[in-house]
Parts: structure tokens; sequence; C-alpha cells
């Protein structure tokens, strides 16, 4: 067994320190790039949306590495990322390509014993024993904390930096290092410097700079290049952004709270006014997103969501009257294959200027 994983944000970097935990070999794909985009986009379906396409682009260059399972979450909810691993396995073999897929779906879709059958086919390849397995997890779900906690940092601080992109040096440079690493406990060390450093950067508290969330489709806003690098762009640019939802607060909210019934609570009861019900993806949670992003005095949101993603469609339409009646400013970008960079980066930059614009407004009215 030769496991890989789809590019998202950054959960290759705490599945590659599982499986150097677990003692099981793994292929990290190339990073999202160009050329996984456009083979991903020849072998799939014309209307499928982004992620689908970008995950079909992993697939084929880790089997060019020799792997040969895939290690996937699941949904059995509207959403269409929930009939991803099938179409994907029927589409690999026409292809020639034998790729197996383990699919973790919640116990309450699936049930306890097919989960734990799922687990065992990863878990019995392991030569480590039952504490270690354990321990090697655990590390796992500290990484993905420590790494998306650093990177909300760095992103939110880039508006009060002193020195001009130094938060953006600092979070490269801390992937950078701690790849280089096959020990869980040495990568742990090296995100908490990371940290302390981030913690310790020289601030210009006088500084009021712009502030954005991001909301949207999970994918395609925790995975930067099918958002053509947004928030590095809101970096370079001086705003401070916020985005909820990451690979942590995922785990976090659907494999702890989900039994529980309290997924997502505070998002969920923010959107009740305006979308009470859950409608598939995380369409509940963008509409959510954007009213506690006001109540917190953000200047505005994105809205990022791949091309005909139907919870984010609906989002999409809900959002306006968000925007009017609380007087907060939201763009919509939809993405796909066939987006253009130098319209896209134009949009981004109109929409900063707007709020900076309502901002001087506002200050010369008071």
């Amino acid at each position: 067994m030769k496991i890989t994983f789809p590019h998202m944000g950054n959960v290759y970097i705490a599945a590659k320190f599982l499986m150097d935990g677990l003692g099981i070999d793994y292929v990290i794909p190339p990073l999202n790039s160009k050329r996984a985009l456009e083979i991903g986009t020849l072998y799939s379906p014309e209307e499928i949306c982004l992620p689908f396409k970008i995950m079909m682009g992993n697939y084929i260059e880790s089997i060019e590495k020799g792997a040969d399972t895939v290690i996937l979450t699941g949904s059995c909810g509207p959403c269409r990322f929930g009939e991803y691993a099938e179409l994907q396995m029927k589409i690999l073999k026409k292809l020639g390509k034998n790729l197996d897929f383990i699919v973790f779906d919640l116990p309450s879709d699936i049930g306890f014993d097919e989960l734990k059958r799922r687990i065992d086919k990863i878990a019995l390849k392991s030569p480590k024993n039952k504490k270690e397995k354990v321990l090697a997890l655990l590390d796992a779900y500290k990484i993905i904390n420590l790494i998306d906690s650093l990177e909300a940092k760095a992103k939110y601080k880039a508006g009060y930096e002193k020195e001009k992109g130094e938060c953006k040096r600092l979070l490269n440079e801390c992937k950078k290092e701690v790849l280089k690493t096959n020990n869980p406990k040495e990568a742990i060390s090296i995100l908490k410097e990371y940290h302390r450093r981030i913690d310790n950067l020289k601030i210009d508290k006088s500084k009021n700079p712009i502030k954005v969330a991001i909301i949207g489709e999970i994918y395609t806003i925790i995975e930067p290049f099918s958002n053509l690098y947004i928030e590095d762009k809101l970096m370079d640019m001086g705003v401070s952004t916020k985005r909820t939802l990451s690979p942590s607060w995922w785990v976090y909210n659907t494999v702890l709270l989900s039994p529980l019934k309290l997924t997502a609570r505070k998002i969920r009861k923010s959107a009740k006014e305006y979308l009470p019900i859950g409608i598939g993806g995380h369409g509940q949670e963008c509409v959510g997103e954007a009213i506690l992003s006001y109540k917190e005095g953000f200047d505005g949101a994105i809205q990022i969501f791949p091309l005909g993603c139907m919870p984010e469609i609906v989002s999409k339409s809900i959002l306006p009257s968000i925007s009017k009646d609380k007087d907060f400013p939201i763009l919509s970008l939809v993405v796909d294959e066939m987006t253009g960079e130098a319209g896209y980066q134009t949009r981004i930059e109109a929409f900063i200027d707007l709020l900076e614009r309502r901002r001087r407004y506002v200050l010369s009215r008071s």
C-alpha cells in the first residue's frame, strides 16, 4: 500500500505526519498547479465542479509516483462531493489506473462497523502498536491545529506588520522547514517556534487596516490554487483577513461535535434569520459567517465558490439581502478552470478600494 491524498489547504502537512507516525508509505502529490488542473479537466465531466477536476489531477500525478490508495473524506449530504469517490474511481478504471479509495464518512451515515472496516484497511498496514497508532493520530491533530492557527495569525497580522511581507515570509518559511522532517514531534516543535515568531512580530498599533472575511465553499477557500491565492494577494495589499473554515475547523466540528449534534452552533444560529436549515455543503455556514463578520466589525466579506456549486448558489442569492440590511459589502467570486487572473485581480482591487472609500466617507461624516 502506497497512500496518497488530494490537496486541500494544509491537509497534506497533517496527512504526511500521520503516515510518518504510522510507518506507512505515502506519496504527497505535487502542489496544485496548472498541470494538475489541465490533467483533471481533460478526464473529468465538463460540468463537474472545480475541486473534482483538481483532485483528479492530484490522483493522476500521484499514480505517476507509485501511489495505489487514496484517503478521502466523504459526504452523504446533497452536495456532489458525496459522489466524488465513486465517479473518480470509475474514470480512473476506464483510464486503466487501479487506484483504491478509502473514504471516511460519518458513522451516522455508514455505521460504526463499516467505518471500523475502512480504518482497519490503513491501521492493519502499520507496523506500530496500538498506543503508537493513537499517538500518531493525536500528533497529526495537533499539527493541523498548529499550522491552521499559525496561518490565521499571519493573515490577520499582515495588516499591522511594520515590515511589509514579513508575515507571508514567515508562513512560507515555516511550511518549507516543517516538511524537511519526518518526525511528528519535531514538526510540532517547529510549528510552536513559528507561533512564537509570529506572536513576537513587530506591529504598528497605529494602523487600522481594512478587514475582510473570506467565506464560501470550503475547498475553494482553503485551497489557495483554486482561489488564485486570494489571501496572499490581500496580504500583499496590507489587508487583514479572517477565514473560519479550515481543515482543523472541519475535524473539530464534523468529527468531534457532529455526533453530539453541536456542529458550528454559533454560525448556524447566526444564519437562522436568513437560512434556518442546512442545504448541503457549507451554504448555511457561509450565510452565518457573513452575519458574524458584520457583528465583529469587519469591513466586508468575499464569498468564493466553484461554478455550479448548488449550496453556494443558494447562499449567493441570500447575501445581497444581508448586505442591504446590514449595510455590509459582500463580493461573490465564482471560480472554474477558465477563470482569468487579470479580471479576478481587478475585481478584488476594486472591492478593497470601495471599502477604503466607504471608511473615509464614514470618518468624514463623524
